[in-house]
């Protein structure tokens, strides 16, 4: 059996953290959706008021908290399904934790932009809570997520593992010394 070559398990750690980062985008949207769909349905029903007509914070934390569970099921079941723990209870807590943290940059974002630089309009409020708030909230809740919430040991990857040098003869010359490169996909 030859060793994957540095260069092998470089690419094939890349391949894994892009479709990673795929499926957390479609999680996510999928997530958005949910937030953004129950929050107008419990606000203004189907047309004559929602349960939650005047209460918009309540209708939101009712939102966000559905759409919590539905990322982090999704991303447990798909995105990170190699990845994620026994403890399905621990993992949740700390999803949730990372999930509320991602959510306060945004809010960091927004207040920064309404409150320090006086940006009061609409059009700015989205871009910073919406746009930049949401772009940096969302790379933090792929890393965090990715290294603190749904942790597989690289280890007991035989792929992604670095190779175990303590059987081979020192005097061989590396497998990884003579092996050409190969040509770009």
């Amino acid at each position: 059996m030859t060793t994957p070559s540095l260069l092998d398990r470089a690419r094939t750690a890349l391949d894994v953290v892009v479709r990673e980062m795929i499926k957390f985008g479609a999680v996510g949207a999928v997530a958005f959706l949910v937030d953004v769909g129950l929050f107008n349905l419990l606000r203004f029903g189907l047309g004559g008021g929602g349960p939650f007509e005047h209460k918009p914070i309540t209708a939101k934390i009712v939102s966000a908290t559905v759409a919590t569970v539905v990322a982090w099921l999704g991303n447990r079941l798909w995105t990170f399904r190699h990845r994620r723990r026994a403890s399905a209870g621990h993992e949740l807590a700390l999803f949730v934790l990372f999930n509320v943290a991602g959510m306060a940059i945004a809010l960091a974002c927004l207040a920064f932009s309404h409150y320090v630089l006086d940006l009061r309009s609409a059009r700015a409020d989205n871009i910073s809570a919406n746009g930049v708030g949401l772009v940096l909230g969302t790379l933090f809740r792929f890393w965090s997520y990715r290294l603190f919430v749904f942790r597989a040991e690289l280890a007991d990857d035989p792929v992604l593992a670095a190779p175990d040098h303590h059987h081979e003869d020192p005097a061989a010359p590396a497998e990884d010394d003579v092996t050409p490169a190969a040509p770009p996909r």
